[in-house]
């Protein structure tokens, strides 16, 4: 009986120990899935320029805030738009638009009139097209 309590305590012992070895591996392969491999090239492009068909989808959307891809041409458009502000003078910074072994990942932030400002009373849909070199992965929006 001491024998078999023995064994089931190296089992239960080398059991843990490929548990954590595991999740260790897990964790580092994961964030190396969230690593940065390069920066993108981009333009931020103007209404003007864009194809027609992602113009009536931003149309569409432009009062609510909105995350959407489009391809066209061998290139990804990446439009967020923050939905309906009460007044003009937004603008938008990218702050960041990159690739990973999973994903790409853009970050932006809404900027608001300066106090000072004298802003359009009017209500305002701001939003940002990107373009950039298809990549085919998911976009992930932080």
């Amino acid at each position: 009986m001491n024998r078999l309590s023995e064994y089931r305590k190296r089992m239960i012992s080398a059991c843990l120990v490929c548990l954590l070895c595991m999740s260790v591996f897990a964790c580092a392969k994961k964030q190396d899935a969230m690593e940065k491999i390069r920066d993108l090239e981009c333009t931020v492009i103007a209404e003007e320029n864009l194809p027609e068909e992602l113009l009536a989808m931003i149309e569409q959307k432009k009062a609510e805030a909105f995350k959407i891809t489009f391809e066209d041409k061998g290139f990804l458009y990446i439009c967020i738009g923050y939905g309906t502000q009460q007044t003009g003078g937004y603008s938008i910074a990218l702050n960041n638009l990159y690739e990973t072994a999973n994903a790409l990942y853009v970050d932006t932030n809404l900027i608001g009139p300066s106090p000072e400002e004298k802003s359009n009373q009017v209500a305002s849909y701001p939003y940002i097209v990107i373009k950039t070199e298809f990549i085919d992965k998911p976009v992930v929006f932080d």
